[in-house]
């Protein structure tokens, strides 16, 4: 997955401790509804490029998250982009049980579901994959792959949602954390760094955020993407302020809307 995508519909990859010893929080998380707007910066240029929403449903079965990402009209002419995500995660630790991604993106368009079942530590993904080319005329194709992980494992969406569980005062800058994530192709290794607080500055207000750097590699430490840097708000609300990553030519910026409900 290319870090542009990533940026666009991460909204901030995240997180669990295998390594290190971090105090869990025990979350009861509200409704609430993010919005998000998608920059391109380079050099004097910066334009906003897209535009996504993050929103939470507490229902009997699950907490259910749903993240939409859309390019605007002008970048809809490099590179259109429709991507919806969906994840229901368990009321417990907000790991998730399922997970689907919808893609349209350059005329393509892309369907992931995984399942999510564990025994004890290991986690298995039962996943299955729908493409279509841009091409009209081509056909619907179908894949389906078992993913294997032992140790605690997010998808794209549901990982926002775990950080929230996370206790960032018991850390120090340089504190590393890894946890596994699955797409609908492949496990990855997301390596989390903590780089301490700094502030993030929306609308004129500073916010006081926990600053985090994330490294995605495979199962044989290559590396996936290109670095994304992430400010998460310190407070218990912990909501995605700032997200950075760098592109061949320039970087992408996503900001939080503070007019969105809660506000950080």
């Amino acid at each position: 997955m290319s870090l542009t995508k990533k940026a666009l519909l991460w909204l901030t990859s995240i997180i669990i401790a295998l390594g290190i010893a971090i105090n869990a929080r025990a979350v009861s998380l509200p409704d609430e509804q993010l919005h998000y707007k998608v920059t391109y910066k380079w050099g004097l240029i910066h334009k906003q490029a897209g535009t996504a929403t993050l929103s939470l449903r507490n229902t009997r079965s699950g907490y259910k998250a749903t993240l939409t990402a859309k390019s605007d009209p002008w970048a809809d002419r490099i590179y259109r982009l429709r991507d919806t995500l969906h994840s229901t995660m368990s009321h417990h630790d907000m790991l998730p049980m399922r997970y689907e991604r919808i893609a349209h993106e350059k005329g393509s368009y892309a369907r992931d579901i995984v399942e999510f079942s564990r025994k004890g530590n290991l986690f298995t993904g039962h996943a299955t994959r729908y493409r279509r080319g841009s091409d009209t005329d081509s056909p619907l194709k179908q894949a389906a792959t078992t993913l294997e992980a032992e140790g605690p494992t997010v998808d794209l969406l549901s990982s926002f949602y775990y950080l929230r569980t996370i206790d960032f005062t018991h850390m120090k800058a340089g504190d590393k954390l890894t946890l596994n994530i699955f797409s609908g192709k492949r496990k990855e290794l997301l390596h989390i760094t903590y780089k301490g607080q700094d502030d993030v500055k929306l609308d004129d207000i500073a916010y006081p955020a926990y600053h985090l750097e994330f490294t995605f590699t495979s199962d044989g430490k290559k590396k996936t993407s290109g670095n994304i840097n992430a400010w998460i708000s310190a407070n218990n609300l912990r909501i995605p302020l700032k997200l950075e990553g760098s592109l061949p030519v320039g970087k992408v910026q996503c900001f939080y809307l503070p007019q969105s409900s809660p506000r950080p």
